[in-house]
């Protein structure tokens, strides 16, 4: 992948041999840099969200495959002939658990999500002032 410093100063070097009056390159460079930047940070964003998912999934099919070996070891653990109450009281824990787990997992997507939608808002209302600030008028004999 090329130089994104490389392609930025590309860039500026073209838009300057059109000299066009009230027009600062530098300041719209660096405004696009600060774009791609921004969109690169929510990128690494969601991107460490995604990892964090993937490990907490990876934890509870461990735990769950775990869960399922030691009540097999048990005296009637998981067989037919198991007591109801014991076969109801193991079935409403599975279920808790997967209900807590399932919020966890969501926890994860939002906050990842929301971090990465906050950095690029965040840029979004930087690069509008930059904006404003670029078509202000500037005060005569400047």
């Amino acid at each position: 992948m090329a130089d994104q410093s490389n392609l930025f100063a590309d860039f500026k070097s073209i838009l300057e041999r059109f000299k066009v009056p009230g027009v600062d390159v530098s300041a719209i460079v660096e405004s696009g840099r600060k774009d791609v930047e921004a969109l690169v940070d929510a990128n690494r964003a969601a991107y460490e969200g995604l990892q964090a998912l993937l490990r907490k999934q990876t934890e509870m099919l461990t735990e769950a495959m775990r869960n399922i070996q030691d009540a097999s070891k048990r005296p009637g653990g998981i067989s037919p002939g198991a007591a109801p109450a014991q076969t109801a009281q193991t079935t409403r824990e599975a279920y808790q658990k997967a209900l807590a787990d399932m919020k966890e997992l969501a926890d994860i997507v939002r906050r990842s999500q929301a971090e990465a939608m906050t950095r690029v808002a965040d840029r979004a209302i930087e690069h509008l002032q930059e904006l404003k600030d670029m078509v202000r008028p500037k005060p005569p004999g400047s």
